[in-house]
């Protein structure tokens, strides 16, 4: 049985015994919370008991690294969204140790979509037509300096407003310790004692 059979088979049992009940809410985040984090598996249940977040706490928006690419891309209409439409009064970017993002190579990526059946025309028309696979692909060499990076461009972003604090931290996958890399009350890193 694939995925998808289980998944509905799950699903079934799931509404017929009422166990949504126990996840009711409303669309607006009861902490006023948007959490931009890394889609890794780890942290699927982690994250949130890590934040001390239960379903309706928070919007959370999950991709590759945490990684804000481009300030007019999917990651930061989904803020300014949360904010202007669905009461968010807060952001935390959240990244992580040992992230799958970190010094990714686009060279393997790109062989591996050959691999699976992705013709080298089709990469070279990509590239014709002026899309920077390389730049897009990449990912980070360093989690903090990516979180500042997202945190930054959230921050900078001509429609977000100036008074919404943008938070910047680090989890790691297995502890789900958070490091603070961003104050976004005081817009600066914590001074460590």
């Amino acid at each position: 049985m694939g995925v998808l059979n289980t998944i509905l088979e799950h699903n079934r049992s799931f509404v017929e015994n009422h166990e949504y009940e126990q996840f009711k809410t409303d669309k607006f985040p009861d902490k006023g919370l948007a959490v931009l984090a890394c889609m890794d598996a780890r942290l699927v249940e982690l994250l949130p008991k890590a934040m001390g977040l239960k379903n309706g706490d928070a919007k959370l928006i999950k991709n590759a690294g945490a990684l804000i690419t481009h300030p007019w891309g999917s990651v930061m209409r989904s803020l300014i969204v949360a904010v202007y439409e669905l009461r968010a009064e807060e952001i935390c970017v959240v990244a992580h140790r040992d992230c799958g993002m970190r010094a990714i190579d686009p060279n393997k990526i790109l062989a591996h979509a050959t691999e699976r059946g992705i013709s080298e025309d089709t990469i070279d028309t990509l590239r014709n037509a002026g899309i920077d696979l390389d730049n897009w692909l990449k990912g980070f060499d360093n989690v903090s300096d990516s979180v500042r990076h997202s945190v930054q461009t959230i921050r900078n972003h001509p429609l977000m407003p100036k008074d919404i604090p943008v938070h910047g931290m680090v989890i790691h996958p297995s502890t789900g310790r958070l490091e603070l890399i961003i104050d976004g009350y005081t817009g600066k890193a914590p001074v460590h004692a």
